[in-house]
C-alpha cells in the first residue's frame, strides 16, 4: 500500500494541504490556523481530472494551413490539429519574430490580465512581460478591472493608491475606535475568501465580531441586505444602484448647511475645497446637495440622510467604500466623493475614522500589513512604453491608431498583429463578450498558456497547456499577508503539460535569450532565490531573522513581522508639510486644476453626480439594474467545474436573484429557467426570489463559463458579460463600467441544456481524436 503524503501548498482562496496516496488526492485540508477557511478549497481536486485540461500543444486548423491569412471569426468554432511540442515553440516564436519583423514590438498584445497562480514565480504575466522584456518589448495594460477609476482618481487626489490595496485603517484600529461605520457597497467574506498571492488566514469574520461586541452602528448602503452578514445587525438602506455619490454628496452639503465642516481641516490640508463647497451650496447649477436632493436620485428617505449627516461628525465615523462601486460609468467619483464628505468631516487620519476602499474586496484589505519584502519574480526593464487601459481591449483591437485620453494625456492604440495570454481569461472579465468576440478576430495570431480549456483558449490560433499549481514547485507571499508559504509540487503535469516557466524559457532559447530569462536558474533554484531575496531584506532592513530556506521548505511555512495598526493618512494630518502629498497641490485634491483645465464632460474639476447612461432613473417599467458581484462558490472563472460553484448553481446554471415582488409581477417561479436580455446580448440562468434583494436590481455573480450557442448568440451559462457594457468609467479614467447595466427578465419556457456539459461537449468538438497528429 502507498505511503500517504501531505504536501504543502496554496491558492488565492486559501493555504492548504494535500493528503496524498501516490497521485490521488485523497482529501484537502485547510492550513492549521485558518480562523475561517474557504469551502473553494475542495475544488482544488479539480485540477487533477483531465476531462477539461489542455492536455497537449494544439493549433487551430485553418490557422495551421494559412497563418496571418486565416479566417480569425473561425476562432471558438473550428477544430483544433495536436502537434509537438518542438512545432509549437517553433510556430511560438516565430510569430513574435514574423511580428515584431514586420509591424513593430507594439503590435504585440501582452497585457494578459489574470489573477494566474498565487506562486510569485510561476506567475504567468510577469514571466511572459519577462520574455518579451528581453525580445523589444510589448504593448502591456494599465489598472486592473477589479480596480481602475478608483486608482486614477486617488493618485490624482491623495498622491497614491495604496490606500484601495491594503493601507487603509486596520480593521482591529477600527473596532476599537469607530464609533459610526457606513459601508457603501459590500463588507462580506463572500469576496474575502480570496487574496492575490495566496492567503494563510481568513480573519475578516473575526474581525467583524469584534466589530459587533462594541456596539458600532453601522449601516449599509446597498441594493443588496446581504452585503453584510445578517448577524452584524446593520441597518440597510437600499440605495438606487449607481447613486451613491448622489448620497455622499447630499450628506456632505447637510453637513455644510449646519456649520459643521471641519473648515479648519479643509484649508490646512486639502486645495480647491472653494470648488467642491460652491458646488455643494448650487453656486454653478442652482441646486443646492442636500438631503432631499439626495433622496430623489437614491430613492432613500430624506430624514434619516438628514440624521446620518449629524451623526457622521458628533461620533468617530468610518467610511468604508467597495472597490465595485468605481466599476461603473463615472466610477471616479464615488471615491471622490468619499474622500471629500471624509475630509468636510474632518476625521481623515484619526484612528477609527476617515475613509477607506475595498474592505472584503480580497481577504488583506484591513488585515496586518507585513513589513517585509513579498517574493515576486521581476518582469525586467521596460523595453517599450507602450500600454493600454485594461479594459479597453475590444476599443483597441477594433480601431487601431484610433486616440483616446488616460490620466490627461492623449495616446492611440496600437495596430494589434498578435495577442499572447497567459495567466487569465478575458472571456470571463470584459465587458459585452460579443463585442469582444467581434474584436478577437482582428489579430492575426493569439497565442494563450492554459492549463484549462477557458473560452479564451477555445479561440485561440495555439494552445500551449501549462501546468496548475499542484503540478510544479512554487513560493506564495503578498503585502497583505503575515507569513510566506511554500508551495510543494503533488502530482506529476498532466498530460504533456508544461509549466509556464519552461514554456517561456524553451520560447526564450528559440528568440535567442533564455541565459537573460532563465539566469541559470531552473524552478527549485528560482524559488530558493526568491526566498532568499526575502530572507536577507528582512535581517538587513528589519533585522529579522527567517529560518533557512531548506528548514522553510521542509515547515512549509513562516511567520513574518507585520504592522498591525494603521490609519489613512495619520501622518499627514499631523505635518502635512513634512508629509506633503505627491499631488498637484501636496494636500488632498478636492478641486483639481489639472481637471479643470481638461474640462471634461464626464469627470468634472470637482467631485459631482453625473447621471449614468443606464440606471433605475432612466428605467423602463420592465427594465431592471443587473449587479454582476463576486461569486460565493469560485474565484472569478476559476474551476466553474469545482464540487464548491456547482453547489450555488442551479438545474445546473448561474442563480439570478430578484425581489419576490418583481417576480410575481413577471410571473416568474423560483426555480424556474429565465432568460436576461439587453441590446448586447441574452442569458439564461435559473431564477432564485430573494427579499434580500431591492425591487427592479437582479443580481447574477461573475464567471460562469461562457457558453454561446452560436459565436454570438444565446449563453446558456449565466455569463453576465453578455449583457455588461463595454464603455469607459470616463475620459479621465478609462476604467471598466460593469455595474452600468439595465436588463431585462422574463420566463424562458425552452428547455437548454446543463451548461457544464454543454460546455464539455464543445471541447469534444473542437478537439476531437479524428484529426492526424502532426
Amino acid at each position: 500500500m502507498e505511503t500517504i503524503r501531505r504536501i504543502p501548498n496554496c491558492c488565492h482562496w486559501g493555504a492548504y494541504t494535500l493528503i496524498m496516496r501516490g497521485q490521488e488526492i485523497v482529501s484537502i485540508e485547510p492550513a492549521e490556523g485558518d480562523e475561517n477557511p474557504s469551502p473553494i478549497l475542495q475544488s482544488v481536486r479539480q485540477w487533477a481530472d483531465p476531462s477539461l485540461r489542455v492536455l497537449q500543444p494544439m493549433v487551430r486548423e485553418g490557422w495551421l494551413k494559412k497563418r496571418e491569412q486565416a479566417d480569425g471569426s473561425q476562432r471558438g468554432l473550428e477544430k483544433f490539429v495536436p502537434v509537438s511540442w518542438d512545432m509549437a515553440i517553433d510556430l511560438v516564436a516565430s510569430e513574435i519574430q514574423r511580428i515584431r519583423d514586420i509591424h513593430g514590438n507594439a503590435s504585440i498584445f501582452a497585457g494578459s490580465y489574470g489573477w494566474a497562480s498565487a506562486g510569485r514565480f510561476h506567475h504567468a504575466p510577469t514571466l511572459l512581460k519577462r520574455m518579451l522584456n528581453l525580445c523589444g518589448g510589448f504593448t502591456g495594460h494599465m489598472d486592473t478591472y477589479s480596480l481602475a477609476a478608483g486608482p486614477v482618481i486617488l493618485r490624482h487626489t491623495v498622491g497614491s493608491a495604496d490606500v484601495c490595496y491594503g493601507l487603509s485603517g486596520t480593521l482591529d484600529t477600527i473596532a476599537q475606535n469607530t464609533r459610526t461605520l457606513v459601508v457603501f457597497g459590500s463588507l462580506t467574506p463572500r469576496t474575502a475568501q480570496n487574496e492575490a498571492g495566496g492567503i494563510a488566514n481568513h480573519r475578516l469574520e473575526t474581525y467583524l465580531k469584534k466589530v459587533a461586541e462594541q456596539g458600532i452602528r453601522i449601516i449599509v448602503v446597498s441594493p443588496l441586505r446581504d452585503d453584510v452578514p445578517d448577524w452584524l445587525q446593520a441597518e440597510w438602506w437600499p440605495i438606487r444602484p449607481g447613486t451613491d455619490t448622489a448620497l455622499m454628496l447630499g450628506l456632505a452639503g447637510e453637513i455644510l448647511r449646519a456649520g459643521d465642516a471641519d473648515l479648519e481641516f479643509l484649508d490646512r490640508c486639502c486645495s480647491g475645497s472653494e470648488r467642491y463647497l460652491a458646488y455643494l451650496e448650487g453656486k454653478g447649477d442652482g441646486v443646492q446637495k442636500n438631503a432631499g436632493w439626495a433622496a430623489g436620485i437614491t430613492g432613500l428617505d430624506a430624514n434619516l440622510i438628514k440624521s446620518l449627516a449629524r451623526n457622521l461628525v458628533q461620533t468617530r465615523s468610518m467610511l468604508m467604500v467597495s472597490w465595485s462601486l468605481q466599476r461603473a460609468q463615472h466610477g471616479e467619483q464615488p471615491f471622490w466623493s468619499a474622500l471629500a464628505l471624509a475630509a468636510i468631516v474632518g476625521q481623515i487620519g484619526l484612528p477609527g475614522g476617515g475613509v477607506g476602499f475595498g474592505y472584503s474586496a480580497v481577504g488583506g484589505v484591513g488585515a496586518p500589513v507585513s513589513t517585509t519584502r513579498s517574493p515576486a519574480i521581476s518582469p525586467l526593464r521596460k523595453a517599450l512604453n507602450s500600454a493600454i487601459p485594461v479594459a479597453r481591449i475590444s476599443d483597441m483591437l477594433l480601431n487601431p491608431g484610433a486616440e483616446y485620453s488616460y490620466q490627461g494625456e492623449i495616446r492611440n492604440y496600437p495596430d494589434t498583429r498578435l495577442v499572447y495570454w497567459a495567466g487569465g481569461n478575458p472571456f470571463h472579465h470584459h465587458q459585452d463578450l460579443n463585442r469582444l468576440t467581434k474584436a478577437w478576430s482582428r489579430p492575426e495570431t493569439i497565442i494563450v498558456n492554459e492549463p484549462m480549456w477557458t473560452a479564451t483558449a477555445q479561440r485561440a490560433d495555439i494552445v500551449l497547456p501549462a501546468t496548475t499549481s499542484i503540478e510544479r514547485n512554487d513560493i506564495a507571499g503578498n503585502k497583505r499577508m503575515d507569513r510566506m508559504l511554500a508551495m510543494v509540487q503533488a502530482i506529476n503535469p498532466l498530460g504533456q503539460a508544461k509549466s509556464d516557466f519552461d514554456i517561456f524559457n524553451l520560447v526564450s532559447e528559440r528568440l535567442g535569450v533564455a541565459e537573460m530569462f532563465n539566469e541559470g536558474r531552473d524552478e527549485m533554484m528560482w524559488v530558493r532565490h526568491l526566498y532568499e531575496e526575502c530572507r536577507t531584506d528582512a535581517a538587513t532592513r528589519l533585522g529579522f531573522e527567517m529560518p533557512d530556506f531548506d528548514r522553510f521548505w521542509e515547515e512549509g511555512a513562516v511567520d513574518l513581522p507585520r504592522n498591525d495598526n494603521l490609519s489613512f493618512l495619520s501622518q499627514f494630518r499631523d505635518d502635512p508639510e513634512r508629509f506633503s502629498l505627491k499631488t498637484e497641490s501636496g494636500r488632498i485634491v478636492l478641486g483639481s486644476d489639472l481637471l479643470a483645465s481638461l474640462n471634461y464632460d464626464d469627470c468634472r474639476a470637482h467631485p459631482a453626480w453625473l447621471e449614468p447612461n443606464e440606471w433605475l432613473g432612466r428605467a423602463r417599467d420592465d427594465e431592471f439594474h443587473l449587479i454582476s458581484n463576486q461569486p460565493v462558490g469560485r474565484l472569478h472563472s476559476q474551476i466553474d467545474n469545482g464540487v464548491s460553484s456547482k453547489a450555488q448553481k442551479r438545474n445546473g446554471r448561474e442563480q439570478v436573484r430578484l425581489n419576490p415582488v418583481d417576480a410575481e409581477r413577471l410571473g416568474i417561479e423560483d426555480g424556474s429557467t429565465v432568460r436576461l436580455w439587453n441590446d448586447r446580448g441574452e442569458c439564461l440562468a435559473t431564477a432564485t426570489l430573494d427579499d434580500a434583494v431591492r425591487q427592479q436590481v437582479v443580481t447574477l455573480p461573475t464567471g460562469a463559463w461562457f457558453a454561446p450557442t452560436s459565436n454570438s448568440g444565446l449563453d446558456i451559462s449565466g455569463n453576465p458579460n453578455v449583457l455588461t457594457a463595454d464603455i469607459p468609467s470616463s475620459s479621465f479614467g478609462q476604467g471598466c463600467a460593469a455595474y452600468t447595466c439595465l436588463v431585462r427578465i422574463e420566463p424562458h419556457a425552452t428547455g437548454a441544456p446543463d451548461a457544464i456539459s454543454y460546455y464539455q461537449s464543445n471541447i469534444a468538438k473542437l478537439t476531437g481524436s479524428d484529426i492526424e497528429r502532426h
